[in-house]
Parts: structure tokens; sequence; C-alpha cells
């Protein structure tokens, strides 16, 4: 059987490659997600993704571990993990209508083999009432997710479109996984 670390705690994550018959050990990574200004936000994940990598593969030197890190960026402003129920509705508010990225950065480390790379995808929000972002948040999905939604969820009536990968917008793009871990490390998710 195939195994891997992933440096996450995401439940999304794991799920995901849990579906393909993947041996999965959780390590969530303790990291200060720092984001730096300077930095464009394909940086900034592919960053975060190889700190969590990197601080759970120090101790392990002979396995495959995968960190990731997935952020929502409407214009030129990052939006995060909402602190409380009044952020999420101004997180969702500015998304109504609208068109953002969601850009996840993956870092595969084993050994003195370092990946990093990302994936970004387009998605476009429906128009949005208050009474519709209202009723969403009550559901408590938005609460731990960057952008204040999860497609795979209640989550999906929002968006009207989106143009990419569907699994990255999830959380870890499967196919550019899959392929890095083909190319590099002779392992395959399917």
């Amino acid at each position: 059987m195939k195994k891997i670390i992933l440096a996450s705690a995401s439940p999304r994550r794991f799920d995901m490659l849990k579906e393909y018959g993947l041996d999965i050990d959780i390590i969530s990574a303790d990291i200060n997600e720092t984001i730096r200004e300077y930095e464009r936000p394909e940086q900034i994940a592919m960053s975060l993704a190889f700190e969590k990598a990197y601080s759970v593969a120090l101790d392990r030197e002979d396995e495959l571990v995968l960190g990731a890190d997935t952020i929502v960026v409407l214009g030129d402003k990052i939006l995060g993990k909402p602190k409380d129920e009044e952020d999420a509705f101004e997180t969702l508010m500015s998304l109504s209508g609208e068109e953002h990225s969601v850009i996840t950065g993956i870092s595969l480390i084993r050994g003195q083999t370092k990946i990093i790379d990302y994936e970004t995808t387009r998605v476009k929000f429906r128009q949005l009432n208050r009474e519709q972002i209202l009723k969403y948040i009550d559901t408590k999905e938005p609460m731990d997710k960057a952008g204040a939604y999860g497609i795979q969820g209640y989550g999906k009536i929002l968006v009207e479109w989106i143009n990419g990968s569907y699994s990255n917008v999830v959380g870890l793009p499967l196919v550019k996984t899959d392929f890095l871990l083909t190319r590099f490390f002779d392992m395959k998710i399917l």
C-alpha cells in the first residue's frame, strides 16, 4: 500500500486522498502562517505548503510528506479563514457576484527530494443577498475555510461557475498532485 504523511489537519485533504486507498498518517504541522505582503499569492501558497511539509519531514527522512495550503484571492486581497461570523459575512459579501482565484500550494518531500508547485482555479460567485449569506453562515460551514466557503458542502450553491480544478477549490488539486507523485516519486494516487 502507498503511504503518505499528510502535514495538514484538513479533513477535506485527508478524505480526498483516503478515497484512493492510500495509507495516510496525519501529522499536523505547527507553523506560523506568516503572509509577507511583498510576495505574490502563488509564492505565499507554495511557501506555506513547503513550511508545513518541511516541519514534519525533518524527523521522517525516508517517508513521503505532503504539505498543502489553500488561499483565496479577490483582486489583490487574500481572504483567509474568517475570525467570526461578522468577518464571514463581510468576506462572502465581497465575493458576491465576483470572480476570484483559489490557489493551492503543494509540497512533497522525501529525503533530499523536495518538490513545490501550485494550482490556480478561477471561481465566480453568483449574486447573493443578505438573507442568503446569513443562512449560509448559520450552517457554520464558512468558519474554518479560506474565503469563508466550502464548494464541497452547502457552499456549492454560492458558485456560479469554476474554471480549473474542482478538487483544488476543495483543498488539494488531485491531478497536479498525482502528476508530481508520478514524476518525482514513482508513485500514483490512482
